[in-house]
């Protein structure tokens, strides 16, 4: 709209409202604040902890463990349900902070018309209508229609993404489908005014505003399950119902065989809890904390332990781009001129290199350069080139400057060529006595203002009629390519012009060059690109920033190369959710986005059927953070609320940090994954040697006591120690786990059946040698056939493809240890006198001890053989 009709809209005036108009609408409007936070009570947060399926079991388990007399088995499933449900409260508290962190943004104070007056007032009073008065370093207190500018300037990086300050200007604008980052008339609020000077007509308070809505996003979006959490959540349902089963008619064929009822119900009991991994979460959870910490090292602080396994089904990686992928500083790539075309600066070039060193207002301070990051870069590249500030104001100093503003795009600074000098601001008369020495007059500012202003260009030394067709094609390339282009010129006077304006000075100007700038992206970024697509991961970038620019880093990086893989804000606004979803497979860059763009591009993923880990710094990202798979924000440069909204913060804003910390998720599900086919397939043997004696005519082989000592020895300490092995060689060569996959693919469930008939073989197979020969301890001999044998297994799956010669023996230290630990305490059970009494054994003969050790050694073998198929491809292929 105009002004006028803005003003109309809103049954105010230039002189703002009165008291008791503001006090009406402030009843209708409520305060200008974010909304509260929905809280729960931590009773509520609690209970909630406990409605997982897997928990519940465990629940269950500690019921049965009771009832069968083993306390210690009880207090140790409890802890571990007591700290899985401490860690999942405390994540419940995230969204809440990242909304607490939102409000603390806000302006705590406006300067407003009141009564025709100007009066200080408390930013929750504002309401639409008030007219507002803003000055540099001022937050924006609500959403604002500007009616008056003066050179002003807003940092938007917070809301949009856009990595420079943006020029804002009253006028109207003729489109009215503008994404926020071209809204050019509008302050929004939570931005923070840089430069200049504005009054501007309030026209949204409170969760109306842009940060508002953000802010509602944060509470209506639902957190997202992990992969793990999937898995394990349909693992605990099958493995309930089979272990239910089985139990079923191991206790019905003990009856048949004519056993006591209570000696096959404490049999079916004991075999129930043996079956049920109770260490799992605590091998998860120890898994996860050891990832946390190394990810530490490599500058990724993890926020939300099950993250560090989701990293590892991460399948798109949706990044933002400055300061992420790029630098986050502004670098002058090149350089053109006439004479030379395209090239770098050059200490020859002294005219580029002077206007550079000098049009700018850029300072020192405590030895750093401070300043606008466009005028910081032009600063640095002169210096570095030898054009010293300093020095060369020493011989050239400014006397007048013409400063920037929207309508003009362009900055003038005047520099006399001898010391004594006065300076003259804009609009101000020389009335200044002075020697009449030549002025020479820098500018430099957007191409299409300046050279239009040009009338000669400066060639190889010489000067020359200009003509603008050539130059302005070339500036518009290098746009297309993703460069901010600054055309640079002067123009030369006998003495200091009595007006120093833009209309008295900036015309009759002589070319000297465009400059071509860039937020460069950061060295690494290019090969963690690349290992990202070797690893199966596609990268998806999702800026603030303009088209040209995002789609220019793009192809540096790899991430894209046609421009049909670009999308901009305008474009997506004009797609259904549905066709968004259709469109996202082919897209890789999408510039100029608004946070519901961003929330909706992740939700397009993960319809079809993507994990997303979703990076960010500002308040913009904190709805798609909180929304993907994993989000990830920044912690050099990010905002609190984008950090409250992540899983994991990047100490170093580095995207190779992802990449890395996306192998270190994949090493954590492989050793997961590791003790889930070892625990499953040690129970495996169990069942299948109860449930297959009676069909052999053989008595009940183990006790109940028997059955809970070998499940907590192989399932305590070397579960525990599968956290420790080192990652799989070529981890990140293959593609991501679908997050879909049951945790039984590729060949587990298959390993888990074979290695438990197998063991079941040796076991009964040695209860038979030690029946036949009539022995009083052959029920000894089973107990350690099948306790061994686990052992060996634990150590034969330390690797999923490599054999135990080639990834080495020492290389998971924790793993000898705990097995060298468990294997000791079985030989204690076996020969101290008083264990044998507790666990109804006798002393093996030595022969006997060997024949166990022997047969047992087969299952390492027998993996072994299993993986050297594999690696042959005569078997599955994980």
């Amino acid at each position: 709209m105009d002004e006028s009709d803005a003003l109309q809209q809103l049954s105010t005036s230039t002189t703002g409202l009165t008291s008791a108009v503001a006090k009406k609408r402030l009843e209708q409007y409520g305060e200008n604040t974010l909304p509260q936070s929905r809280e729960r009570s931590l009773f509520d947060i609690v209970l909630s902890q406990f409605s997982d399926f897997m928990i519940l079991v465990l629940l269950l388990a500690a019921i049965i463990s009771v009832l069968i007399g083993e306390l210690q088995d009880t207090l140790a499933i409890l802890f571990i349900v007591l700290v899985n449900a401490l860690i999942g409260a405390t994540q419940e508290f995230r969204a809440q902070k990242a909304v607490e962190a939102l409000r603390a943004m806000s302006a705590p104070e406006a300067k407003v018309l009141r009564d025709t007056k100007t009066a200080t007032l408390a930013a929750s009073q504002l309401v639409p209508g008030d007219i507002v008065l803003l000055e540099a370093g001022n937050i924006v207190p609500a959403d604002i229609r500007l009616l008056e500018t003066q050179a002003l300037l807003v940092d938007e990086s917070a809301l949009t993404g856009e990595s420079l300050a943006v020029d804002k200007q009253p006028h109207k604008l003729n489109a009215d489908d503008l994404v926020i980052g071209d809204r050019q008339n509008m302050l929004f609020k939570n931005t923070l005014v840089t430069r200049g000077v504005g009054r501007g007509l309030v026209v949204a308070t409170g969760k109306s505003t842009e940060m508002g809505r953000i802010a509602q996003l944060l509470h209506t979006e639902p957190n997202v399950k992990t992969p793990l959490q999937q898995r394990l959540s349909v693992f605990g349902r099958y493995l309930a119902i089979a272990v239910i089963v089985i139990c079923a008619l191991i206790f019905g064929a003990g009856l048949v065989q004519g056993q006591p009822v209570i000696l096959m119900l404490l049999t079916a009991i004991s075999l129930a809890v043996a079956a049920i991994p109770e260490a799992l979460p605590a091998v998860i959870t120890i898994s996860l904390a050891l990832g946390a910490r190394k990810l530490i090292l490599h500058q990724a602080l993890v926020r939300n332990l099950p993250a560090v396994e989701t990293l590892g089904s991460v399948t798109y990686i949706c990044t933002d781009k400055t300061g992420t992928l790029t630098q986050n500083k502004m670098h002058v790539e090149m350089v053109y001129t006439l004479a030379e075309g395209r090239g770098s600066l050059s200490s020859q070039q002294s005219e580029l290199g002077q206007i550079m060193a000098l049009s700018n207002d850029v300072t020192e301070v405590d030895g750093r350069a401070e300043g606008e990051a466009t005028e910081l870069a032009l600063y640095a590249m002169a210096q570095e080139m030898g054009f010293i500030k300093v020095a060369l104001e020493q011989t050239l100093p400014r006397v007048a400057l013409i400063p920037f503003d929207s309508e003009r795009k362009q900055m003038t600074t005047m520099h006399q060529k001898n010391t004594m000098h006065q300076k003259i601001t804009v609009h101000q008369k020389n009335t200044a006595h002075q020697k009449a020495e030549a002025v020479v007059a820098y500018v430099k500012g957007a191409p299409e203002e300046v050279l239009a202003q040009c009338v000669e260009a400066l060639q190889n030394g010489a000067v020359l009629p200009f003509k603008t067709g050539k130059v302005l094609s070339e500036a518009a390339a290098l746009a297309d390519e993703g460069y901010r282009v600054l055309a640079l010129a002067k123009r030369e006077f006998q003495t200091l012009p009595e007006v120093i304006d833009g209309q008295n000075i900036e015309n009759n100007l002589t070319f000297l060059g465009l400059v071509a700038l860039i937020d460069p992206p950061r060295p690494e970024a290019k090969q963690a690109v690349a290992d990202c697509k070797s690893a199966g991961i596609t990268p998806v970038m999702i800026t603030g920033d303009h088209p040209g620019t995002a789609m220019a880093i793009a192809k540096r990086l790899g991430i894209a190369s046609d421009p049909q893989q670009l999308a901009s804000g305008k474009l997506l606004a004009q797609y259904s959710a549905a066709e968004l979803t259709d469109k996202v497979a082919s897209l890789r860059v999408y510039a100029r986005v608004s946070p519901e763009q961003k929330l909706m591009i992740v939700k397009a993923l993960q319809t079809r059927g993507e994990f997303v880990a979703m990076t960010g710094d500002g308040v913009n990202d904190a709805p798609a953070l909180k929304r993907a798979n994993i989000g990830v924000a920044m912690g050099k440069n990010g905002t609190d609320v984008a950090r409250q909204a992540s899983d994991m913060v990047l100490l170093d804003d580095d995207f190779a940090t992802i990449v890395r910390a996306v192998k270190a998720g994949r090493r954590i599900f492989c050793n997961i994954h590791k003790f889930i086919k070892d625990t499953m397939s040690s129970n495996s043997g169990e069942i299948w040697t109860l449930f297959l004696a009676p069909f052999f005519a053989l008595p009940i082989p183990l006790l109940p006591i028997h059955i809970l000592w070998i499940n907590l020895i192989t399932d305590g300490l070397p579960g525990l120690a599968f956290s420790a092995e080192p990652a799989e060689p070529g981890l990140m060569r293959r593609p991501p786990r679908p997050p879909q996959e049951n945790i039984f693919a590729h060949g587990t469930w298959q390993h888990i059946l074979w290695i438990g008939l197998f063991v079941a073989a040796l076991s009964l197979g040695s209860m038979a040698w030690a029946l036949s020969r009539k022995v009083e301890y052959w029920q000894t001999i089973v107990f350690t056939v099948l306790t061994v044998s686990q052992l060996f297994h634990s150590i034969a799956v330390r690797s999923e493809r490599e054999s135990l010669l080639s990834i080495g023996l020492l290389t998971n230290r924790p793993m000898v240890v705990a097995v060298s630990m468990m294997f000791l305490l079985q030989m204690a059970v076996i020969y101290l006198p008083a264990l044998n009494g507790i666990f109804h054994t006798m002393p093996l003969p030595f022969f006997d001890l060997m024949v166990c050790l022997g047969l047992s050694s087969l299952v390492l073998v027998a993996v072994e053989l299993e993986k050297y198929l594999l690696r042959k491809g005569f078997i599955y292929n994980p």
